[in-house]
Formats: structure tokens, sequence, C-alpha cells
């Protein structure tokens, strides 16, 4: 009979919540493959006059200097947990310690590029409230470390310990494939731009006509930015709800997943474009609390391509007591342009517009920054007005034109007295759940 051998003991998981950490210790040989092919591609490519043993000889040099220099700049990155603070260490000449409050925290992304996921590492991204210079990465950890860390992270902006496990999640769309695919070739830009490519092939072909190039390429590497960079994007697009927020889950050569949590969600919008309205599908966008300038439109679409009943079904889950498919939409009067209409109700602020592009956009009345009536001298002649509601930047940009002078003033101080009273009666994302807890009769 075989001997049986005792099972080697599982390696004892990482307590991210204690002490001071550093990155993945991959992050050094990486930093000096990506530094010694930079050099073997460009100077590299001016010195093999000299042969190839001067060369290789230099990329050796580089080499071992980027070591020393990677090697010491590992040293002196770490991060750890101090109470509710997110603490930062970095630097070599100048060392610089960044001590940020959870609470502002307002969105933890986890991203896998290809060869990281081959590797087993991911990147954190830690999103605070504070412009340009609050995003705060750490790139490499260990992809269970970097998972972990996210779960704590999340618990502390919450209120809670940062060793809460893991909140459980609830499933709620799967974009399918086929569905993903069809609609980003079924839209008017991509079509047009593929016929017009294939009729300047043809061209090209029956005339013996190789300008023709001029134009076929430019249109070919735009049918790859609009089409292949979205379905790569977004394919393994998956969506849950939990009670840390919103996750999103999407991509192939970068693996990514994205959380929101409550409360950071300022406006949505449903974008409907004309060919899509027969497969009844449509685009859900938003402005999210944290993000800016480039980052706020790589991470403003919360579902790319989903059926409309469940778009809005997201929009009154990330907004609990609206119900914003039953508002009534009451078209512009004068001046408007295409489908113009606006809602208000006791929750939200909704606009519809577009003619050719249909976008459904709604502002919840606690989420409102600021309120505008605006009339330009040819306006006021005709008498009509625009309303808007401002709210952290972003893709939506709630406005209602052709709206009668009485009407959008009447308009404009209903919704200022809801959201005053929205405010007054719903606190802010902070410390959401000890928050809910003490709030509970029961207790």
């Amino acid at each position: 009979m075989p001997r049986q051998y005792p099972a080697a003991p599982a390696k004892p998981e990482v307590d991210v919540t204690k002490g001071a950490h550093r990155l993945h210790w991959a992050t050094i040989p990486l930093q000096v493959t990506v530094i010694a092919l930079v050099f073997l591609a460009m100077p590299g490519v001016l010195l093999m006059q000299f042969g190839i043993g001067w060369v290789l000889l230099l990329t050796l040099s580089v080499a071992l200097g980027a070591g020393a220099y990677a090697l010491v700049s590992w040293w002196n990155v770490s991060f750890g947990l101090r109470g509710d603070h997110l603490v930062v260490h970095t630097g070599l000449a100048r060392r610089l310690s960044r001590e940020i409050p959870l609470s502002r925290l307002q969105a933890v992304d986890v991203v896998r590029p290809l060869l990281m996921q081959v590797l087993g590492l991911a990147e954190l991204r830690v999103e605070l409230a504070g412009g340009d210079n609050s995003e705060i990465r750490l790139r490499y950890l260990g992809r269970r470390t970097a998972e972990r860390l996210r779960a704590s992270l999340l618990a502390h902006a919450a209120g809670l310990s940062g060793r809460t496990p893991e909140a459980p999640e609830r499933p709620f769309y799967k974009l399918p494939f086929g569905l993903l695919l069809g609609a980003l070739a079924f839209r008017i830009p991509v079509l047009s731009a593929f016929l017009l490519f294939l009729l300047l092939i043809v061209a090209g072909i029956a005339f013996i006509e190789f300008g023709v190039l001029g134009g076929a390429v430019p249109l070919l590497l735009g049918l790859m930015r609009s089409f292949l960079g979205p379905l790569l994007r977004y394919t393994d697009f998956y969506a849950s709800f939990s009670p840390d927020g919103l996750r999103l889950r999407y991509g192939v050569f970068q693996a990514r997943m994205q959380t929101v949590p409550p409360g950071r969600v300022q406006a949505v919008r449903i974008v409907e474009p004309l060919l899509w309205r027969s497969l009844g599908v449509v685009r859900v966008e938003a402005n999210v609390a944290g993000y800016v300038g480039e980052r706020q439109m790589d991470s403003s679409t919360l579902l790319p391509v989903v059926p409309r009943n469940l778009a809005f079904a997201l929009v009154n889950e990330l907004f609990p007591g609206t119900e914003t498919a039953t508002v009534r939409l009451h078209p512009a009067q004068l001046g408007g342009l295409g489908d113009d209409a606006l809602g208000v109700d006791e929750t939200a602020f909704v606009t519809r517009r577009g003619l050719f592009c249909k976008v459904i956009e709604i502002v919840p009345h606690a989420r409102a920054q600021s309120l505008r009536m605006t009339a330009g001298p040819l306006s006021r002649r005709l008498g009509v007005a625009t309303v808007e509601v401002d709210t952290p930047p972003g893709p939506v940009r709630a406005r209602a034109a052709g709206r009668e002078l009485t009407e959008a003033r009447r308009v404009l101080d209903g919704v200022a007295e809801r959201a005053h009273r929205a405010r007054s009666s719903t606190a802010g994302p902070e410390r959401w759940a000890t928050r809910s807890e003490s709030a509970d009769p029961e207790e």
C-alpha cells in the first residue's frame, strides 16, 4: 500500500489590515524588463553598427542600473491601514507620505492587464474626492492581496472593521457576447464607415488605384477604435449589486473589477441610438463622484448594452425610491428640438432629448448641486427659457430647453424646494453601513 504523506500546509494569507506592506516583488523584474526592451528598441538599434557584443553589454549595464533603481524604489514604497486612513509612502530622494481618510473614498478598481493576469498580479486604483491628483495606484500587488485590500477599503469607507468579510453580491446582468457584437456593429457611424471602406477597396481594385489606401487606412483604424476597442473592453461584462456598491467586471486583455460605493453615482443617462430601437437595447452612463478628466470618461459607462427595462431597473436600484419609467414627461411648448421633454416628480428631475439618438437624463433631487434658468435675447422674445440642473463632471448634462418662462420658473422653484428637502432628510454616502445600523429603530 503506498505511503500517505501529509498535505503541505496552505500558505497563510497576508493580513492587509495590520502593519505596513510593500508591492509584489515581481514589480522589480517587470520594471527592469520594460526598461531593457525600450533601450533595445530605441538606442540599441542605433548602436548596432558597433556590433552585437557592444549592444548586449550596454543592455546588460542598463538592466543592472535599472535593477538597482527598481530595487531601491520598491523598498521605499509601502502602504498600510492606520485606523480608517490609508497611508502610502513613496519617494527616493524626496520622501512623500500621504494619509487619506477613507471617508473620501469614491471608487475602488482592480485592474489586471493581460500580462498581469498571466503572472497573477493586479493593480489597485483608489479614487478619492479632490480632483485630478487624487487617484492612488498601487502597482503591482498579488491578485488575492489586491482583492482583499479592496474589500478592506470599502469596509472602512462604510464604517465597518477592515477585517469584515467581503460583502456578498446579487447578480443583476450578464451581457451576452452576441448581443454586444451585434449592438456595436449595428450603429450608423460603424455601418457607414464600413460601407465606405468597402467602396474604396472595390474602387481601388477595379481601377488599380493604390491612392485609395490614403482614405481606406484611416477608415480602417477608425473602425478598429470604434468597434474592436469596445468589443474587447466589454467582453465578459457582468454587473452585480452588493452592500458595498455596484460591482462591474469586464475586459479580456485588461480585466477590470470596478466597485462604486453607495451614493457615489450622481446622475444617470440612458442613451438609445436610432438603430438600437429595433433591438430594444440602450446604453447607461453616469456621473460618478471622484472620477475626473480622462478617468471620468473612461469609467462613466455602467452598462454598455442592456435591454431597456433593465436600464430603468438599474436607475431604481441606484436611486432608491425613484420610479423613472413612470415619470410623466411634458414636451416643450416653444422652441423645443426633436423629442425634447421634461418631467419632475418628488424624487428626480428627468429630461428627454434627441430625434435620432434619444437620451433620457435623470438627476435625483438630493444630488442636484445648483440650478439655473437661462434665456438669451431671442429666447426672451419668444418667451422661453432653459432649465438646467448641475451635477459633478461627467457625460450627463440635464437641461430642458424651450420651456415657457412661467413654467421654467415654476419648475426651478419646485426642484429647489425638493432638493433642499431631500438633502435635509438624506445623509451623505460616508460610513453608510454604521449610519444605517444606528438609525435602526429597533436598537
